[in-house]
């Protein structure tokens, strides 16, 4: 008999994703519907998936498990992010009322504010004060449905602010409900000090940062900032290479204002994600789709911006490749971090289908992380993380706006939501 934990009975409706592993292409528009399911946890992982007659054969519950009516509530997977700046330091609103007035992304970062100044502000706070900052606002991802969070550095680009970044996620991580994938971007600008000399600050973050990093296994992935104004193609090739030898998985932030042909740079690296796209090139879309690397497509920097175009959606899927959505969640350009938000962006501005979106911010976005065998969908073996909203059928989700549908979420077999409310 398998010993329950924690049941869900009568699930009205659960939603999963097309496919356990990935999705591409036309598959993207398919989703798997269940109904009066029963389903069960042991510890973190989900054990038991079917229905009442078999759960009784099966099945036991422990002393003091938690049994929760379903009966009115649509299911889906636990939502995953697959790209944010989350350990920074104070927000940018005033650069925001200036974006309001015409001022544009790179005319602020020209006149030292943007990422530099929040470089400025993230090396001047303490670890505590940093890891504050940053659980209140993992708190509020949760509480939108975000269960497992990639999470980057990038705002210290030196080393002991990069390692701070880096040691406020692993702190995080180690109390807070809410899974985080740590990736190291020290090479996401040119700090002050390093002005006109990108690949000295290069071999500095490669011969200073990168083994410190590595050594204290602070980070699992490794990205740059490969655009113009920033790091070129030449340049980025030459430290993703680096991050490689050292133990890397990469990611690539790639083609965001102008083409460089990153996104194919991304796939000869062997990359597991190109990030932004937004001026991916035709023949860019044509390289990336026959690799298993993912689009991680980022709305909310367009919709921050107040930018008419948005990336190619359309042209990947139809050509086969696979794409993820992810909130970009940053003080500059795109203060979203609700992946739900990002969701309804995908469908309101980029044109996906429900059924797209919801492959795209669940399966997808764990493939792109690599975590597409622990979570992204309800299978038998995966982390228990999964959400139950008060919603008559999966369709309302997209199509009641303004409002957090999200009544109880599980994360890891444990209840961390209950009511709409933080319960951990």
């Amino acid at each position: 008999m398998i010993e329950i934990d924690l049941l869900i009975k009568n699930v009205k409706e659960l939603v999963n994703p097309a496919s356990d592993v990935v999705v591409r292409g036309q598959d993207l528009n398919s989703i798997r519907i269940s109904k009066d399911l029963w389903i069960a946890s042991t510890g973190e992982i989900i054990t038991f998936l079917g229905f009442e007659e078999e759960f009784n054969k099966n099945c036991v519950l422990k002393s003091g498990a938690i049994v929760i009516d379903g009966s009115n509530f649509v299911a889906l997977p636990g939502l995953v992010d697959p790209h944010t700046h989350l350990p920074f330091a104070s927000t940018r609103q005033d650069e925001f009322r200036q974006k309001l007035q015409g001022v544009s992304y790179q005319e602020i970062a020209a006149k030292g504010g943007g990422i530099k100044g929040s470089v400025r502000k993230t090396r001047e706070t303490s670890l505590n004060e940093l890891i504050s900052q940053s659980e209140w606002r993992l708190n509020r991802m949760l509480e939108s449905g975000s269960t497992t969070v990639e999470a980057k550095s990038g705002y210290g680009l030196d080393l002991e602010s990069e390692l701070k970044q880096l040691e406020a996620i692993k702190a995080l991580n180690s109390f807070h409900p809410v899974d985080l994938v740590p990736t190291f971007l020290g090479a996401h600008e040119i700090p002050e000090e390093y002005t006109g000399r990108n690949m000295d600050f290069l071999k500095f973050l490669v011969d200073d940062v990168v083994p410190r990093v590595k050594e204290a296994d602070l980070a699992e992935f490794g990205d740059i900032f490969c655009e113009d104004g920033y790091f070129s193609y030449d340049e980025s090739e030459y430290y993703l290479e680096e991050l490689k030898k050292n133990g890397f998985k990469l990611k690539v932030h790639a083609d965001e204002f102008k083409s460089n042909n990153a996104a194919i740079l991304a796939v000869k690296k062997g990359a597991v994600s190109a990030e932004h796209l937004i001026e991916i090139t035709d023949e860019e879309i044509e390289v990336l789709s026959a690799s298993d690397t993912t689009a991680v497509l980022l709305p909310g920097v367009s919709f921050f911006l107040k930018m008419d175009k948005y990336a190619p959606v359309r042209k990947m899927i139809e050509s086969n490749s696979i794409v993820a959505l992810g909130s970009d969640f940053n003080p500059g350009s795109s203060m979203v971090s609700s992946q739900f938000f990002v969701f309804h962006l995908g469908i309101f501005k980029m044109g996906l289908t429900i059924e797209e979106a919801l492959n795209t911010v669940t399966i997808n976005a764990a493939y792109s992380i690599d975590r597409e065998k622990s979570v992204g969908s309800i299978s038998l073996g995966k982390k228990m993380d999964l959400i139950l909203a008060d919603v008559p059928d999966y369709s309302y989700l997209a199509y009641h706006l303004g409002i957090n549908p999200f009544k109880t979420i599980i994360k890891s077999g444990e209840v961390v939501v209950d009511d709409g409310r933080l319960s951990f």
